[in-house]
């Protein structure tokens, strides 16, 4: 699959008439007869290939005037893998979007944070996603009230503000041109069923099948660090810090979707705490792509074949993962876990969790420049490396946010002192999300080469590696699932 694929006709007709899943989110079909959109798996009766047109996004759909499927509600498709899995301008873009950027800081925000102009950056996502800026954030808003609505009790002024609607006008409209029906219709049409917990939204997270949990919920409980995480009842759980405040997020995996509980200080910033969530379970990915590729290695895949659908596990806060990244350099998981612990106690702000468990946001980037380097239990080179990275994070000068250029800020990180080709990669593969990062001294990728005839030593690993590209983030994931061994951080 690649870019452009509502381009190829007869492919997408292919994948309409045999409703398949996987495309969904890589294109959308639009009826002509019916002007309504559908995700490739709609459960309906397939239209006549004369009748269907293609659109590369919803928000294009919804600008040539076609509204959202009933049945398939094709606005709640897993986002397409281009923009998780490219390091060009549109991905750079969409993952901005769909972070918020748009709502808060307007198209000018989104244009000066990529380094272009307003012009450039709206011509190219035309090009690319026939819709602007403007109108994929619209998209996103009337998605965002779509949960808000069907979730909450919330009286429909609140929804409106809360979906970041400039008036109550705009979001009746927006909601009616989108879904064809009111907001009070759609409310009507929710399950009797639903119950509402004050303050808290539930809603389910889809994803591509197959999707294999393990490794994602086990890397991410076993170096969860206390206070701001927890494994608890099948579920992972985390504390979130937001644009407007603060939100803790419960994430439990079912068989064809993550069912995500999120409690939040200020609903505006829901769209960003979803966004978080399916970045840092990689939900976006097209794990049947990866895996067709990491089959091509003979070694590889009786691996893929035992469990296929592995994804990276990643972020909510790019920042603080590299933060945790130097704390457990040439340490064990138990002790870096321990070393940040003491940190999220001294310099985290304090949080409320209603159910307990979760006391802590990990500490502000700001907050971690003001301590005193002496209090740091490690020595002395490594005090040099975190402080200097914090001073770049606050200062400005290192990004990095999901805007980031992936070849500029490896080069970046990898001219600060301390940090070395794993501490880099670790980085890039959790923080940046770069879908080729790879980890050829990481002690765990070792043994597991070692155990199955693969070199062992970094240069000849990567030369072999090769064939694993643009993959290669993912087949550590399946590498590091042979070890039975703790997970362990060693070199910078």
């Amino acid at each position: 699959m690649q870019n452009g694929m509502h381009t190829d006709t007869e492919r997408c007709v292919r994948a309409v008439q045999s409703k398949d899943a996987r495309f969904d989110g890589w294109f959308f079909t639009a009826v002509l007869t019916t002007r309504i959109y559908c995700r490739p798996s709609c459960p309906v009766v397939p239209p006549k290939p004369e009748n269907m047109t293609f659109y590369p996004s919803a928000a294009a759909c919804q600008q040539a005037g076609f509204r959202a499927c009933k049945r398939c509600r094709p606005d709640t498709s897993p986002g397409s893998p281009e923009w998780n899995q490219r390091a060009d301008l549109v991905a750079r873009a969409m993952r901005l979007i769909a972070d918020g950027t748009v709502d808060r800081e307007g198209v000018p925000g989104l244009a000066a944070r990529l380094g272009y102009s307003t012009r450039q950056i709206e011509r190219q996502l035309l090009a690319e996603l026939g819709a602007g800026p403007l109108a994929l954030a619209r998209a996103q808003r009337a998605q965002t009230a779509r949960v808000l609505i069907e979730t909450t009790a919330l009286p429909m002024a609140e929804i409106a503000f809360a979906a970041g609607f400039s008036s109550i006008r705009t979001f009746n409209d927006t909601v009616r041109d989108v879904f064809a029906l009111s907001p009070t219709e759609l409310r009507n049409r929710r399950p009797r069923t639903t119950v509402l917990t004050p303050g808290t939204l539930t809603l389910r997270l889809p994803f591509r099948a197959p999707l294999n949990p393990d490794n994602l919920f086990g890397h991410l409980a076993a170096t969860a660090v206390p206070g701001v995480e927890e494994w608890r009842a099948g579920a992972y759980r985390r504390t979130l810090r937001l644009p407007y405040g603060h939100g803790i997020a419960s994430l439990t995996p079912k068989s064809d979707h993550i069912a995500c509980r999120l409690t939040l200080s200020d609903l505006r910033d829901l769209p960003v705490a979803i966004s978080r969530c399916r970045r840092m379970l990689d939900l976006d990915a097209d794990p049947v792509a990866v895996d067709d590729q990491l089959r091509t290695d003979p070694v590889l895949a009786p691996l893929v074949d035992k469990a296929p659908g592995r994804r990276v596990p990643r972020t909510v806060d790019e920042a603080e993962f590299a933060v945790r990244a130097v704390l457990g350099q040439q340490v064990s998981t138990a002790a870096a876990r321990t070393h940040a612990a003491r940190l999220v106690t001294a310099h985290g702000e304090p949080v409320d969790d209603p159910e307990g468990g979760l006391t802590h946001l990990f500490p502000s980037a700001e907050s971690l420049a003001a301590l005193d380097p002496e209090s740091l239990a490690m020595p002395q080179s490594r005090r040099r490396t975190f402080t200097t990275l914090v001073a770049q994070l606050v200062d400005g000068t290192l990004h990095l946010g999901v805007e980031s250029d992936w070849a500029h800020t490896r080069a970046q990180l990898l001219a600060l002192p301390g940090f070395g080709p794993w501490t880099v990669d670790a980085i890039a593969m959790r923080a940046l999300g770069d879908p080729d990062a790879f980890l050829p001294t990481d002690l765990g990728v070792r043994r597991a080469a070692q155990e199955l005839g693969l070199p062992s030593t970094p240069a000849a690993l990567t030369a072999r590696a090769a064939v694993w590209r643009p993959w290669r983030a993912y087949a550590v994931q399946y590498l590091w699932a042979t070890d039975s061994h703790p997970i362990n951080f060693l070199p910078a």
